[in-house]
């Protein structure tokens, strides 16, 4: 899971969230709502939980406010933006202020974003387009995550190590997540009675015990909280098998590409160098989290810096860190409309996605397109 705080293993859940999208059946479009539920929910999603903003004087853009809806609780998953705000990158890029909406389980933020409440979202291909599948004029326009976060997680003594390791195990799968499981499974060509599925809520506790032999997890997440816990893991990530969603997008109403490219560019040119800085220093990123933004979640240091890394390695990539940040290469463009219409959303690239202001961005922005830090190896 992505936790709600560090304690709480089977509360708010982040995947439990994710999966309301068109892959779990809920989502953006509730039944028989259409447009109209869509829209409707923004109504409440107001968050009660207050972020550090950047004010001033207004630069000579003077862009106003930027409103930026989260797709979660304030965790590091939003470091770079934490950054961009604490090192007053939004201030110098025009914005007189910034907020950053906290996201939770009562927040649709495709919603959010549709409704003009927001400016800016984080979202997921799958939420996305089940939302414009709606009829929500939104378009995805860069994802931070160049790999999606899920994986099938082991214990280190007896890994897991490929999808065809599974056969003949105990799978623990999450209800929530069952349809991100099904895709997978045909993704790759499995016959799902060839493993044993058991269904879990989200402590893996019952992985340690030996109850089940993987279990699903996101890579920055379970396995964290387990090595805090002295428990080494060992996984595998989906995306490395045949589900190749791109995931934290940005997401915005699709007349801002005509009437706000230049807001665009300047939350880009400000969210860069704020992951920049969060390449450079993990830790720091976490602090900003468990003591800053995130300061009344339970988070820790310790366990927000090995998801700080981790995260890091699925954003920074042999990609991104020469063609620049949030850029999506056409291949990969591709594979995503394929494995979505593999979940049942059937969307063209078009229909979904639109990279020209970032193209222009880094054509406007050269020295910004390749990044400081290596990616890992």
């Amino acid at each position: 899971m992505r936790e709600g705080t560090e304690g709480d293993t089977a509360g708010i859940d982040r995947r439990n969230f994710l999966r309301r999208s068109a892959l779990g059946g809920i989502g953006l479009a509730v039944a028989g709502g259409g447009m109209s539920t869509l829209l409707a929910a923004c109504g409440s999603s107001k968050s009660s939980s207050s972020s550090p903003t950047t004010t001033g004087a207004s630069s000579p853009k003077d862009l106003g406010t930027l409103a930026f809806q989260l797709s979660w609780i304030k965790n590091v998953e939003f470091a770079g933006e934490y950054f961009a705000d604490s090192k007053g990158f939004y201030k110098k890029e025009g914005f007189s202020k910034v907020n950053l909406i906290s996201g939770g389980p009562t927040v649709q933020q495709d919603a959010v974003v549709a409704s003009g409440k927001a400016f800016v979202c984080i979202s997921t291909p799958d939420i996305t387009a089940a939302a414009i599948k709606q009829g929500a004029p939104l378009v995805t326009i860069g994802a931070q995550y160049q790999k999606n976060p899920f994986a099938v997680m082991s214990l280190a003594g007896k890994p897991i190590n490929t999808p065809g390791d599974m056969l003949g195990k105990k799978i623990g799968v999450q209800a929530t997540n069952e349809a991100v499981w099904n895709a997978f499974l045909k993704a790759n060509k499995i016959d799902p009675a060839k493993i044993n599925k058991i269904p879990v809520q989200f402590d893996p506790q019952p992985l340690v015990n030996g109850e089940v032999d993987g279990w699903f997890s996101f890579f920055t997440n379970e396995p964290n909280l387990l090595k805090v816990k002295g428990v080494p893991t060992h996984y595998f990530l989906l995306a490395d098998y045949g589900y190749p969603l791109v995931s934290e997008t940005y997401v915005v109403a699709k007349k801002s590409l005509a009437s706000d490219r230049d807001k665009i560019k300047a939350m880009f040119k400000a969210d860069v160098q704020g992951w920049f800085e969060n390449f450079k220093d993990p830790a720091a990123g976490a602090t900003l989290a468990a003591k800053t933004y995130g300061k009344d979640l339970g988070l820790t240091v310790a366990e927000q810096t090995l998801e700080s890394k981790a995260e890091n390695t699925v954003i920074l990539t042999s990609s991104t860190a020469t063609e620049g940040l949030f850029t999506i290469s056409p291949a990969l463009l591709d594979e995503n409309i394929a494995t979505l219409k593999l979940a049942g959303i059937d969307i063209t690239k078009d229909e979904l996605f639109d990279m020209s202001v970032l193209t222009e961005f880094y054509q406007e922005n050269p020295t910004l397109q390749k990044s400081p830090v290596a990616p890992a190896a």
